[in-house]
């Protein structure tokens, strides 16, 4: 036995040539815990988890699952092009986010549309003095690099603008089949981090920039793909821009990321 430190969502761990292997809850993929485990085996496993144990929601009560569904992933862990909810049928990207109208089960998605660039977009609360660039700057590069094991050429910028950081990932071509990870599954451990409900095993993020404790107020993601979205101009709302999908990340009122750098 062993414990997968990049994924706690997983069963069955054995050791097999130093290596720990387990299988993801929800599906008997098989993950590798050296290294991040895919968005879609990880959504998988999170609605497994919330369909047991967990109490009756009033009759009323409705939530927006368009961000989180039950997947259908292939046997690699990426997602399929074409996600169905009963006989509601769409498309998504390598994000496993949606990006056509949503249809009947007649609907054909004809490949996985790669998603080639990442924003993420944080506003820090109110503050009187703006954070120090380099500190941050170094702190996120930092980060992503070690903890998301994600090569720092595929961090193509890390702006501040005070009160807004902005994370730029772009990656062309999936690297994930010489052992690399996908920047859509390096957005997804970080939107769980900042949401403090960390994929990693007894292992949360603690930020801190220059000793100083930093509140986000929320954050956004935005997704491009290598194709615009197929969206019909009805079910567009003025002001949306078709290239970009967006996500946004309710945080979780009263917790607190913790920045810190080294000097």
């Amino acid at each position: 036995a062993c414990i997968c430190e990049k994924n706690k969502r997983v069963t069955n761990c054995s050791l097999v040539e130093g290596v720990c292997w387990c299988d993801s809850i929800g599906s008997r993929v098989s993950v590798n815990c050296g290294t991040l485990t895919s968005k879609c085996l990880l959504m998988k496993a999170e609605m497994t988890g919330s369909k047991s144990g967990r109490r009756e929601k009033p009759k009323d009560a409705f939530e927006d699952t368009d961000g989180l569904y039950d997947p259908e992933c292939e046997n690699t862990g990426v997602f399929k092009a074409k996600q169905c909810n009963g006989t509601t049928c769409w498309c998504v990207n390598t994000a496993g986010v949606r990006r056509t109208d949503k249809h009947n089960a007649d609907l054909k998605c004809s490949r996985l549309v790669r998603t080639t660039w990442i924003i993420i977009e944080m506003k820090h609360a109110e503050r009187n003095t703006p954070l120090n660039s380099d500190s941050l700057e170094k702190f996120f590069r930092k980060t992503i690099t070690s903890r998301y094991m994600l090569d720092g050429h595929y961090i193509s910028g890390v702006l501040y603008e005070k009160p807004y950081i902005t994370i730029d990932l772009k990656q062309n071509v999936s690297d994930k089949s010489s052992g690399g990870v996908d920047i859509a599954d390096v957005a997804y451990y970080f939107e769980k981090d900042v949401k403090g409900d960390s994929i990693f095993h007894n292992n949360r993020l603690n930020i801190s920039i220059d000793n100083e404790v930093l509140r986000f107020e929320k954050t956004v993601v935005y997704y491009v793909d290598e194709i615009a979205p197929e969206f019909s101009m009805k079910s567009l709302t003025p002001g949306l821009i078709a290239v970009i999908v967006v996500v946004v990340i309710a945080i979780v009122a009263g917790i607190v990321v913790l920045v810190s750098s080294n000097k």
